[in-house]
């Protein structure tokens, strides 16, 4: 049973201001930084050393910030790194919970279908190169959108407000352009 989009924002602004007044301001892309080091350091055991006061690497993004992004790889069970940990376990919850993936909709939106046809190959490819550029733009950026629009808007910045702006001024010409035909 869907939730109501009303009813959804609600829940997503309690979310946002419970973790920033408990914790701190929602992002995550940095955690996808955080996991290449993981994975570079099981590879390579000397990427992240520790020092006497804390943590260092030999890579230089990993090693900035007084060595915090290092801390993180060393010891990745932080606030964070847990954080889109289960963001992925609840995006899977929330697919089981409306029923899994058997439905042929569920895999293959009906606006979709109609614009570009069947192939779950091009499917994931286009969502895959998506996911992959709004990625790279984010580390770009130096956050994501989590973290400039609704962190950042919640906090009244003023970046995440032209951050918000540019994103719609992109995203509303692509989808007009992707979506000529109506479902």
């Amino acid at each position: 049973m869907p939730v109501n989009w009303k009813v959804g924002g609600l829940l997503l602004g309690l979310v946002f201001f419970v973790a920033v007044l408990l914790v701190k301001p929602i992002g995550v892309s940095t955690q996808f930084v955080i996991l290449d080091g993981i994975i570079g350091d099981a590879v390579n055991p000397e990427i992240v050393t520790q020092t006497g006061d804390g943590f260092t690497s030999t890579n230089a993004y990993l090693a900035k910030s007084g060595g915090k992004y290092a801390k993180s790889v060393a010891n990745p069970l932080n606030y964070s790194f847990v954080f889109v940990l289960a963001m992925m376990l609840g995006g899977f919850l929330s697919v089981m919970a409306r029923g899994g993936l058997d439905s042929r909709e569920r895999r293959m939106p009906t606006l979709w279908r109609a614009n570009f046809g069947d192939s779950a190959v091009k499917r994931y490819a286009v969502a895959f190169l998506g996911g992959f550029v709004v990625l790279y733009g984010a580390r770009l950026a130096g956050g994501c959108t989590s973290g400039h629009m609704m962190s950042g808007m919640m906090q009244t910045a003023l970046s995440g407000y032209i951050f918000a702006a540019g994103a719609f001024a992109a995203a509303i010409p692509v989808s007009i352009l992707m979506f000529r035909k109506e479902a």
